[in-house]
């Protein structure tokens, strides 16, 4: 009786491992359902993605992106008292011949990148930052910010781009030199290129 007994517990006890197992593998195939589904809607909203020019309207909205992403995310040293180009965009940019681009996904600012454009038709890239929740291949909201760029650029007679980034940023560095652009020595700027201090690591491309 006893050993009926114990056969009968052992194999109720497996029998709840094996239901709530069951139940695991249900909530984890529901678990991966639903990311996958938040992504395809994310995804989705991509392909109403709006590119245009900011101006110093959108200043706030540009600051509230950006500084996050510096000080936050990649403990860049900076604030907005060293960027105050971001507080005048029209003056900083537009008024150069560049321009300051943001991508926009169901209304919110979710990136951005910026051209200054130089006397001897040098174009600088400032400003390219993508929302992290925003970024990777699938959205590739970098690619599309940087075709506008390179696009208006030679549209508008600019021979060369350079741009500076710091050694945090990996990724940003990658995606660069993917897109055609190399590293270049600090000397090898051009003399009209606006220079920030937190910048160590320097790139340029020909059109």
């Amino acid at each position: 009786m006893q050993g009926k007994r114990a056969c009968s517990q052992t194999y109720g006890a497996d029998r709840n491992v094996e239901m709530t197992l069951c139940q695991c593998r249900h909530d984890l195939r529901y678990l991966v359902s639903a990311v996958y589904s938040l992504k395809k809607l994310k995804f989705a909203d991509m392909e109403h993605l709006v590119i245009r020019p900011l101006n110093n309207e959108d200043a706030s909205k540009a600051v509230e992106l950006i500084l996050p992403i510096q000080q936050i995310e990649f403990n860049v040293p900076v604030t907005i008292d060293d960027q105050p180009d971001l507080l005048d965009i029209e003056a900083c940019y537009h008024r150069t011949g560049g321009c300051f681009w943001g991508a926009f996904s169901g209304g919110q600012l979710v990136g951005t990148i910026a051209l200054i454009v130089t006397p001897d038709n040098n174009g600088v890239i400032r400003k390219m930052f993508v929302k992290k929740e925003y970024r990777g291949k699938e959205a590739g909201i970098a690619q599309r910010l940087l075709n506008t760029l390179i696009k208006y650029s030679e549209h508008n007679g600019v021979i060369h781009l350079y741009l500076g980034t710091v050694e945090a940023l990996k990724a940003a560095q990658r995606f660069y030199e993917r897109n055609g652009f190399e590293s270049i020595p600090k000397g090898n700027l051009p003399k009209s290129f606006p220079l920030m201090a937190v910048d160590t690591l320097f790139y340029s491309r020909k059109l």
